[in-house]
C-alpha cells in the first residue's frame, strides 16, 4: 500500500474525523473560534487600509489657502467675498513681482493682481486643484464687472432717453432744449460697454507638456512607497546577515534611484531639472524605507516587515499630500504628513522639478533621518544578536 502524503492542513481534518464524537466535540469550539477570530481580524485589516486611503479624499475641504494680493484694502475684501468663506488666507504684497516671487518659492499657491487690469496668477504645477479654485473665482469676478458695466450701461441709457424726452417737450413748448450730453454727466455709453475691463489668469510655473495634468508627478509618490517596501521585503529575506543587510540598503538605494529616476524623468517626462539631484532623491526616499523595514526586521524578525510598511503606507502615505494641497487636509495632518517619508519625498520632487527656488531642506532631513533611523536600528539589532550568540555560546 503506497504511503500517503498529508499537508498540515488535511493531517488535522483527517484527524478531527477519526476522532471520537467526544473528542471532536471538545476540539470543535477552539478550532470555531479562532476561525471567527481570524475573520474578524482580516475584516478589520481591510476596512481600516480602506479607510487609511478613503479618509483624506472624503473629509478633503479647501481651508486657509495662502494666496498673496496686490491692491487696496476694499479690493482685497471683494476678494475673499467671492471666494468660499474660510477658503483664501489672503495676504497683502506691495507688487505683481513680489507676488510672483512668493510663488516661486511656494509660500503661496497663486495671487491676485487688483491694479488697473485685474489679473489672477495661477501656478498648476503647484497644485492643479488651487489652480482650478482661483480660475473659478476670476470667472466670477468677471461674471460681476460684467455686471456693473451692464447697469452703468442700462442707467446711462435711461438718462439718455430722460435727457431726450425732455428736450423734445422743450422743443414741444418753444423753450430751448438743455446744454450738455444727453446721457448725463459726461458719461458715453458706448465708450463705458468697449471699456469693460477683462480678468487676465496667468499661469506662472505650468506643468510640463509630457504630463500636463500633474497625474504623473501625483501617483510618482506610490511606486516610491511600494519601491521602498518591496525592496525592504527581498532584502531583509534574502540577506541573512544584519551587517550586510545594510550593505543591500545603501545599494538598492543607489540603484533604484537611478533606474526610477531614467523611467519618471527621460522616458515619461514627469519629472525636470537637474537628472542627478532627481536620482539622489528618489535613492534617498527609497533607501530611507528599505532600512527601516531591514531596521525592524533585525530588531524583532520577520514580524517587522509589518511595522515597516504599516509605518509608510498606511499612515505616511494618506497624509502625504500627494493628490491635492496639505491644507485640504483635516487639521494638522497635511503638514504633520510632510514628516512621513512619502510626503517629503514628493514635495521634495515637485520642488526640484518646479520650484529650484523654494527652500528644501526640510525635506532633506526628514529622509536622511528616516534613513539613519534605520541603519540605527540595524545596528542595534545586530549587536543585540551577536551578545546572544555570545552569551549562549558560554
Amino acid at each position: 500500500m503506497p504511503t500517503q502524503i498529508l499537508s498540515r492542513e488535511d493531517k488535522a481534518d483527517h484527524s478531527a474525523v477519526s476522532e471520537t464524537p467526544e473528542k471532536a466535540a471538545q476540539a470543535a469550539p477552539p478550532q470555531f473560534g479562532r476561525a471567527i477570530l481570524v475573520a474578524v481580524l482580516a475584516a478589520a485589516v481591510v476596512s481600516l487600509v480602506m479607510l487609511a486611503f478613503s479618509w483624506p479624499t472624503v473629509t478633503s475641504d479647501p481651508k486657509d489657502l495662502p494666496i498673496a494680493a496686490v491692491g487696496d484694502e476694499e479690493q482685497i475684501d471683494q476678494i475673499a467675498e467671492n471666494a468660499p468663506d474660510g477658503m483664501l488666507d489672503l495676504k497683502t504684497v506691495d507688487s505683481r513681482a513680489e507676488a510672483v516671487n512668493l510663488i516661486e518659492q511656494r509660500e503661496v499657491y497663486g495671487a491676485f493682481v487688483l491694479e488697473d487690469e485685474p489679473e489672477i496668477l495661477i501656478a498648476k504645477a503647484a497644485s492643479p486643484a488651487v489652480a482650478q479654485q482661483l480660475s473659478g473665482i476670476g470667472t466670477q469676478m468677471q461674471h460681476n464687472i460684467d455686471q456693473q458695466a451692464i447697469s452703468g450701461l442700462q442707467e446711462g441709457t435711461k438718462k439718455m432717453q430722460e435727457q431726450m424726452q425732455k428736450a423734445l417737450e422743450a422743443a414741444a413748448s418753444g423753450q430751448a432744449p438743455p446744454q450738455g450730453n444727453p446721457a448725463g454727466d459726461g458719461a458715453d455709453p458706448a465708450a463705458s460697454a468697449t471699456e469693460v475691463p477683462q480678468v487676465k489668469i496667468t499661469d506662472v510655473v505650468p506643468l510640463s507638456d509630457d504630463d500636463p495634468s500633474g497625474a504623473g508627478l501625483a501617483i510618482a509618490g506610490l511606486p516610491l512607497t511600494l519601491g521602498g517596501i518591496v525592496g525592504g521585503v527581498l532584502t531583509s529575506m534574502g540577506i541573512r546577515s544584519r551587517r550586510m543587510r545594510l550593505v543591500g540598503t545603501i545599494v538598492y538605494g543607489v540603484v533604484g534611484g537611478l533606474a526610477l529616476a531614467l523611467i519618471m524623468q527621460t522616458w515619461f517626462g514627469i519629472l525636470q531639472g537637474n537628472f542627478a539631484i532627481n536620482a539622489l532623491a528618489i535613492g534617498l526616499s527609497i533607501a530611507a524605507t528599505v532600512g527601516l523595514i531591514n531596521g525592524f526586521v533585525s530588531l524583532i524578525g520577520p514580524a517587522g516587515i509589518a511595522f515597516g510598511a504599516v509605518l509608510t503606507m498606511l499612515i505616511g502615505n494618506p497624509i502625504a499630500s500627494l493628490n491635492q494641497p496639505k491644507e485640504f487636509l483635516a487639521g494638522s495632518w497635511g503638514d504633520i504628513g510632510q514628516f512621513f517619508v512619502p510626503g517629503a519625498a514628493g514635495t521634495l520632487l515637485r520642488d526640484l522639478s518646479y520650484f529650484p527656488d523654494a527652500p528644501s531642506a526640510l525635506q532633506w532631513w526628514v529622509l536622511s533621518a528616516w534613513l539613519v533611523v534605520g541603519i540605527a536600528l540595524i545596528l542595534v539589532g545586530h549587536v543585540l544578536a551577536h551578545r546572544k550568540a555570545h552569551t549562549a555560546a558560554h
